[in-house]
C-alpha cells in the first residue's frame, strides 16, 4: 500500500507558498504531451522468473568465480571463511553503521573492542581503532594526525613514490588548501629498494611531520627490518612520525612494523574477510602508539567494570565533530566501516596466528613459484629486485592492456596490473599477485598462456 504522508490541506499549503494553484500548474513548462508518457514496458514477471532473468545478465559477467584472478595492486582475492559470512549476517550484526547508544550495544562494542586488540598484535602497536573508510583514507588521516601532533609547526610530508599511487592522491585531496608540502612521491620508483630509503630520508629535516613507507610497497618489493630501523630512527631524530602502510596478510609472516620503529601503521583490511565487491566497502586499519591516541580519528573501544565490578565496553574516544565540539575534533569523518570491521575481526579469530601465517606462507611461495615459471619464458623478465611477498614486476614483449585482452578472451585469466598507468617509466610491465586462492595448475596455465601471447607476435612477424 502506498504511504503518502501528505494531506490535502498540506498540499495546498505547498502550492500556496510556490505561488501555483495546481500540481499540474506547477509542471506547466513540462509539454503535455511529454507529462504522461506510455512506457512500453514489457509484461509483469513472477517472482521466480525476475530471478531467472537476474541471474542470466549476471552471468554474462567476469567474474572470479569463473575466473584465474591474478590482479592484486591493493585488492586481494584470498580465501573467506564461511563462517565469517554467517557471523556477519547475524541480525544483532548486519549494520555497517555506527551505534549511536554506544554503551547499549556491548555485543558490537565487545566486537570491536577484540579487532582492536588483534589489529595491535599484528601490527605490534599498542592502539588501533575501529578503522576508516579504506587505506586510502586511513593514510590521509594519518597525516592529518601528523600535523597535529606537531601543533601545526611542520608542513612538510615524505610519501615514498612506491606508495599506491591511489593513496597518494587521496592525501593530496584531502590536504589541499592547508599549506602542506608534498615531497618525495615524483622520485624514480625505479630506484633499488635501499635507494629509496635512502633518497627519503635525504627528504627529511625540521620541517617534516611524517614519513610514510608502504611494506610491501605498491611494486611488491619487502624491505627488510634492519633498513626500515635505519630510516625509523632518522625520522625521529628529526622529531618526526615515522608511518607504515602494509598488507595485513604479510603481518602473518613477516616482522610487524612496531618492532621497526612505526609510530602509525595503517592499511587495507580488505584481504581479511571482506570480498572484492567491486571495489568496496573496505576497510582502513589504523595504529599507533598509545601517546598520540588523542590526536587521531575515528573510534576507540574500550574496556572497564561497572558499579557491579562486571565487565563492560565503552566508546572510549570519538573524535569526530558529531560527538565533540566542530573545534576540538581531530577529523570530521562521519560513519565507520563498523561492519567491514567485524568481518575482518572474524576472519582473523577464525584463521588464527597459525592459519594467517599458512595463507601468507602460501601466497609467498606460489607467488616466488609463479616468478620462476614466468622468468624462463621467452620475451619476459621478472624485474623484481630484492625479496617480494605475493606481487612480482614482469618486463612483458607487448602492451600490458593487450596482454591483458588476450589472457581474459581466450584463456579466462584476469591478468596483472598495468603499471604504466601509474608510472611512466614502467610502460609494458605488468604487476602480477598470486595468493593461496591460485593453485599449481592455474600459474602453470598463466605461464603457458604468456608464451602462447608472445609467440603469437613471432609468428606474426614471420609471416
Amino acid at each position: 500500500m502506498n504511504y503518502i504522508p501528505n494531506t490535502d490541506a498540506d498540499r495546498a499549503a505547498m502550492l500556496t507558498t510556490v505561488g501555483v494553484k495546481s500540481v499540474a500548474e506547477l509542471f506547466r513548462d513540462v509539454p503535455e504531451k511529454y507529462r504522461f508518457p506510455v512506457l512500453d514496458l514489457p509484461p509483469a514477471l513472477s517472482e521466480m522468473e525476475v530471478l531467472q532473468e537476474l541471474n542470466s545478465l549476471a552471468d554474462e559477467n567476469d567474474d572470479l568465480h569463473h575466473l584465474s584472478c591474478f590482479l592484486g595492486a591493493g585488492a586481494y582475492n584470498h580465501f573467506v571463511p564461511s563462517v565469517v559470512d554467517f557471523l556477519l549476517h547475524r541480525s544483532e550484526f548486519f549494520t555497517a553503521y555506527t551505534p549511536y547508544q554506544a554503551e547499549i550495544s556491548q555485543g558490537t562494542l565487545q566486537a570491536h573492542f577484540e579487532y582492536q586488540s588483534m589489529i595491535c598484535a599484528l601490527t605490534g602497536m599498542e592502539v588501533a581503532n575501529v578503522g576508516h573508510y579504506d587505506a586510502a583514507t586511513a593514510t590521509a588521516e594519518a597525516v592529518i594526525m601528523a600535523l597535529q601532533v606537531s601543533r601545526g609547526k611542520r608542513c612538510k610530508v615524505v610519501l615514498s613514490p612506491t606508495l599506491h599511487p591511489q593513496y597518494r592522491e587521496v592525501v593530496r585531496t584531502y590536504t589541499q588548501g592547508m599549506g602542506i608540502q608534498v615531497v618525495g612521491d615524483a622520485a624514480r620508483s625505479e630506484t633499488g629498494a635501499s635507494g629509496l630509503l635512502d633518497a627519503l630520508a635525504a627528504l627529511v629535516d625540521r620541517e617534516t611531520a611524517c614519513v610514510i613507507v608502504q611494506n610491501p610497497d605498491f611494486l611488491g618489493r619487502l624491505y627488510i627490518p634492519a633498513e626500515m630501523l635505519a630510516l625509523a630512527d632518522k625520522v625521529h631524530a628529526a622529531g618526526a612520525l615515522f608511518v607504515v602502510v602494509a598488507d595485513p596478510i604479510s603481518l602473518g609472516l613477516f616482522t610487524p612494523p612496531g618492532q621497526y620503529g612505526a609510530d602509525v601503521v595503517l592499511g587495507e583490511g580488505q584481504p581479511m574477510g571482506n570480498a572484492l565487491n567491486f571495489g568496496g566497502p573496505y576497510l582502513g586499519f589504523f595504529a599507533m602508539k598509545k601517546e598520540d591516541v588523542r590526536k587521531s580519528a575515528g573510534r576507540i573501544v574500550g574496556q572497564t567494570v561497572d558499579t557491579d565490578g562486571k565487565r563492560g565496553f565503552v566508546l572510549t574516544l570519538s573524535t569526530r565533530e558529531q560527538h565533540i565540539r566542530r573545534e576540538k575534533a581531530s577529523s570530521n569523518i562521519c560513519s565507520n566501516q563498523a561492519l567491514n570491521a567485524l568481518a575482518a575481526a572474524f576472519y582473523m579469530a577464525a584463521m588464527g596466528k597459525y592459519g594467517l601465517r599458512a595463507v601468507a606462507e602460501l601466497s609467498y611461495h606460489k607467488a616466488h613459484f609463479a616468478a620462476g615459471l614466468i622468468g624462463k619464458l621467452p620475451g619476459y623478465e621478472v624485474v623484481s629486485d630484492g625479496p617480494f611477498f605475493k606481487e612480482f614486476i614482469v618486463r612483458c614483449p607487448k602492451p600490458v592492456t593487450a596482454i591483458n585482452r588476450m589472457l581474459l578472451d581466450e584463456y579466462g585469466i584476469a591478468g596483472g596490473y598495468d603499471l604504466g598507468t601509474d608510472y611512466p617509466a614502467l610502460q609494458d610491465h605488468m604487476l602480477l599477485c598470486v595468493t593461496e586462492m591460485n593453485s599449481r595448475a592455474e600459474i602453470e596455465v598463466l605461464a603457458e598462456a604468456l608464451e602462447e601471447i608472445a609467440a603469437m607476435d613471432e609468428e606474426a612477424a614471420d609471416a
